[in-house]
């Protein structure tokens, strides 16, 4: 019987078994992409008739597992790159308008980079940052793919958290940078988390840092606004997270 090679020329696969297994996946994907219209997204297996086999095929998708292969950090790096769980955790990765649910899923904030794993191969691979329309990983934090902010420097492939949305959306750049050990140690350097904040609307990104900078963006009025934000509780420095929730959901009722 002929046979293929795929990826790792050690592992072969009898072409007949390759052949049907594409014909699957195409099929599946032939089907899925057919529910999304009207501009929004689908979850990936609702309304299918063939529901079980469908979740046996999911992780093996093209958009999911053609990506090229996760380099580890070095390990004498202390800490890790990634942002939440170092750990595969089941998260939803929504590409091209199609919502994948229960995709095992990283996020490396160092590179930022949205790393699955691929099922047969059992390698860490890459998902190319332009085919994500957005991710939630496990912990419930929010993703997107937004491009601009070329002038940020630690703007990378644009992979945003969302905050919050009204008038404005509310965004954190989650980043990982290092930082060298000069101290006698088992590692040369040590990862260090960082965050900035932003407010975009049409396609413009308006850096936040102070609160002021927040409420004039927004347009709000500083007085009443400092007044509401009195009586919520919220400070910026203290949670700037939910500081800025605070105000894009209170420019909307402006």
């Amino acid at each position: 019987m002929p046979f293929i090679d795929i990826l790792d020329k050690s592992k072969r696969i009898p072409f007949s078994i390759v052949i049907y297994g594409m014909q699957k996946i195409i099929f599946f994907l032939f089907t899925a992409c057919s529910f999304v219209s009207n501009g929004y997204s689908q979850v990936a297996g609702d309304n299918l008739a063939y529901l079980p086999e469908y979740q046996a095929q999911l992780p093996y998708f093209q958009e999911l597992i053609t990506g090229g292969q996760y380099a580890e950090a070095s390990r004498l790096i202390q800490g890790n790159p990634y942002f939440g769980s170092r750990q595969f955790e089941n998260g939803t990765l929504t590409i091209n308008g199609i919502v994948y649910p229960e995709v095992p899923l990283l996020y490396d904030s160092y590179l930022d980079q949205v790393v699955t794993f691929h099922p047969i191969f059992n390698q860490k691979i890459l998902i190319k940052p332009e085919k994500i329309d957005g991710f939630v990983l496990s912990n419930g934090s929010s993703f997107r793919f937004i491009p601009g902010n070329s002038d940020f420097i630690h703007n990378q492939n644009g992979i945003y958290e969302v905050l919050g949305s009204g008038e404005f959306t509310a965004l954190a750049k989650r980043y990982k940078s290092t930082k060298s050990l000069r101290e006698m140690s088992q590692y040369d350097a040590v990862f260090l988390e960082k965050v900035a904040f932003f407010l975009w609307k049409n396609e413009t990104f308006y850096p936040v840092s102070k609160a002021n900078q927040a409420i004039a963006i927004l347009g709000l009025n500083p007085k009443e606004t400092k007044k509401q934000l009195r009586a919520a509780g919220v400070n910026f420095r203290q949670n700037p997270e939910r500081f800025l929730q605070f105000l894009v959901t209170k420019s909307v009722e402006k």
